[in-house]
């Protein structure tokens, strides 16, 4: 059996590729044999023209079939990139409508707001906070920093609310007071979402 030359073999794969695109259909053996004599080419030839074409067009479908898995995994990444794009924008614009109206710092003896504390006799000091525009059957990320007079970070909570049921919320974080606490005029500040949203002053005495 004659062997093609790649010359050869190239000038029949331009002849395929040119009538196929023409008439829109695959070549049979009968039609690669008329190339070969359009060509000039041995009939002898013709096994292996058509076993090279085959080979060629497993290469050409099978890259195909890479590009199209390709592509499908892109579209599936940039749609999957979109949905939390938009779904990350939702919740921003959610929590920039989120305002404090109301805070207050208590004792743990008694939930009347109060601005001084006693080292000597309180041992927490709460700090609440009603918020508007929460977002309902969701849950909220809360923190809070709590300085004392000398503007040194005392303590600091990262806490999770409940599921939120109405609006407006209140939650509320705490502080421990002992008795070598630093007396003065301490402050705390709440974040919601890492999103600053109240803070107050309080005496320490």
């Amino acid at each position: 059996m004659a062997n093609l030359t790649q010359a050869q073999f190239a000038q029949i794969a331009a002849e395929v590729d040119r009538l196929s695109q023409q008439d829109d259909v695959e070549l049979d053996d009968e039609q690669v044999q008329q190339i070969l004599q359009n060509l000039d080419l041995p009939d002898d030839l013709l096994e292996d023209a058509i076993a090279q074409l085959h080979q060629r067009r497993s290469r050409i479908q099978e890259q195909q079939r890479h590009r199209i898995v390709i592509s499908t995994i892109a579209i599936m990444i940039f749609g999957l990139l979109t949905t939390m794009a938009v779904v990350y924008q939702k919740q921003q614009n959610r929590i920039a409508q989120i305002a404090a109206i109301q805070d207050s710092l208590t004792s743990q003896k008694s939930a009347k707001p109060v601005t001084q504390f006693d080292r000597q006799k309180d041992s927490q000091i709460f700090y609440r906070v009603t918020l508007k525009n929460v977002p309902i059957n969701d849950r909220l990320m809360i923190r809070c920093r709590w300085s004392d007079s000398t503007n040194q970070i005392v303590h600091q909570s990262r806490n999770q609310t409940q599921e939120i049921t109405r609006s407006p919320w209140t939650t509320a974080c705490s502080t421990p007071l002992t008795a070598q606490s630093q007396a003065g005029t301490w402050s705390v500040k709440m974040s919601v979402e890492e999103r600053p949203i109240s803070d107050q002053t309080f005496i320490v005495k």
